[in-house]
């Protein structure tokens, strides 16, 4: 879509209640809105602030002349949010089957889009966490919906989540989380066992069957739409990768724990759908559940450390918080494998800890 032309200067900008750092910002928006407006019954006077996530992109809702419909409106200042990826999956989503928003305007030059609304309720915040059985009903349909997207995958169609990729996101553990929010020198041996366990890590992920990968498939990111399908949503980093990695995110949630009985059975329900639609998967459980553990890993080492930059760059502490979940399953996948030895004995340095007493196993 092309850029909307502003309307006649002097245009009033009106007053919402939120803030805008940036009065020139929050002219060109008040601007766009008006010269849309009309062409989508848009009702102005109405937004109010939706949402705002770890990036610099917010998002609004806005009523329209029918009662019964809202929009979204996302702010995405280009200088810091490249909306052309987020348009791009999000068509290939919606031709994939999935219920994903439906870019109804783009200003591409300013960074501004009209969506249409999903829902209000993220299948985080209807999740009661002391009761798995009401909750299956919903990750199976998250289950569901991966599977199409799943389905749905070229090559060359997403950026590779290559070798390089998964070495970035790895080397922001040891950069953000332990030198600048622990303190700690990165070196020596730390530095040795951090590498030796990296690289096992990143060749245990590379050895997996490529497909779509959502990148932050969990229930944050999934809506209630009151369908039989959830929304998908902050899918604008997808790429082509392991098909371990959404099934991990889902699974072993940035926000949310189960325990291990409940991972088991969502997994193998996963498991079980995705060999009977075809999907690359092992035919052996076992060796799949692994590949998962393995592929998570690398997933909780990466947010630990997005989670510090998140607060000691960007002033947002709230996500450091959840920091100790990660911890966690760093500890427990790392102390079930006997190659992992060094990056549990790296955990425990970091944080303090001592190693449980117990087995390892190189397989499970």
């Amino acid at each position: 879509m092309t850029a909307s032309p502003p309307p006649a200067s002097g245009a009033a900008t009106p007053s919402y209640p939120f803030s805008w750092s940036d009065p020139e910002r929050a002219k060109a928006f008040a601007q766009w809105l008006e010269h849309i407006a009309e062409r989508h019954r848009l009702l102005p006077a109405t937004v109010r602030l939706a949402s705002a996530d770890a990036s610099f992109r917010r998002y609004f809702r806005i009523d329209t002349s029918d009662a019964a419909m809202t929009r979204i409106v996302m702010d995405a200042p280009p200088a810091q949010e490249n909306s052309a990826p987020f348009v791009h999956v999000a068509k290939l989503m919606r031709a994939a089957g999935l219920t994903a928003p439906q870019v109804l305007e783009w200003d591409e030059a300013q960074g501004f889009l009209l969506l249409d609304d999903l829902g209000r309720q993220t299948m985080l915040e209807v999740i009661d966490p002391a009761d798995a059985d009401a909750a299956r009903p919903l990750y199976a349909q998250a289950i569901d919906a991966l599977i199409r997207w799943q389905l749905a995958s070229r090559p060359d169609v997403l950026p590779p989540y290559d070798r390089a990729l998964l070495e970035r996101e790895l080397a922001l553990f040891p950069e953000w989380y332990i030198a600048r929010h622990r303190g700690m020198r990165v070196e020596g041996q730390l530095q040795e066992r951090l590498e030796r366990s990296f690289k096992l890590i990143v060749e245990n992920n590379l050895a997996a069957p490529r497909v779509y990968v959502h990148r932050d498939f969990m229930p944050r990111n999934l809506m209630i739409t009151g369908g039989p399908t959830l929304g998908v949503l902050d899918f604008q980093d997808a790429v082509h990768g392991p098909i371990t990695y959404d099934i991990a995110s889902l699974m072993r949630d940035a926000f949310l724990s189960w325990d291990e009985d409940f991972v088991l059975d969502i997994t193998v329900r996963y498991w079980e759908q995705a060999r009977k639609a075809g999907l690359p998967v092992d035919e052996d459980f076992g060796a799949f559940y692994r590949a998962v553990e393995w592929m998570g890993l690398q997933r909780h080492l990466k947010v630990a450390g997005i989670f510090a930059r998140l607060t000691l760059r960007d002033g947002k502490p709230r996500y450091l918080a959840d920091t100790p979940r990660f911890i966690a399953y760093i500890r427990a996948t790392a102390g079930r494998y006997r190659e992992l030895t060094p990056l549990l004995r790296v955990i425990d340095e970091v944080e303090g800890t001592q190693a449980a007493t117990g087995f390892a196993y190189g397989r499970m």
